[in-house]
């Protein structure tokens, strides 16, 4: 698979993206302070196909950035995720949560989210 049919399975997967200015907008901050919240690992955005930097918009709640994100963001990395790859982990389906990583994460499981994410590195 090349790496355009990787970003269009990617954002199907995902379904529902946001823009650096719509996050700016929501938060009521510049887009200066969006992309150090990507810099930080507090958020992760992709390139669609024509090369605009998008988010998940489950990454957001109304009033900021989902809270367990960044630790969990960190956990992903640190098991060797690229961005992409830590994207299609949190969004894809798993039986034994039951549901997805990102949805678990929303319900207050940051606990379990991170131990199977530290467990990715063995």
């Amino acid at each position: 698979m090349n790496s355009n049919e990787n970003i269009a399975e990617l954002f199907d997967l995902v379904g529902e993206w946001t823009t650096i200015p719509e996050i700016a907008e929501t938060l009521d901050v510049k887009v200066t302070r969006v992309h150090t919240l990507i810099t930080e690992g507090q958020l992760i955005a992709v390139r669609d196909q024509e090369g605009v930097r998008r988010v998940p918009a489950l990454f957001m709640r109304e009033d900021g950035v989902l809270d367990s994100l960044k630790g969990t963001l960190t956990v992903l990395k640190d098991s060797g995720f690229d961005d992409e790859e830590a994207i299609r982990w949190l969004y894809t389906e798993d039986e034994s949560l039951p549901g997805r990583p990102i949805d678990a994460l929303h319900e207050g499981k940051k606990t379990e989210i991170r131990r199977r994410a530290q467990a990715l590195a063995w």
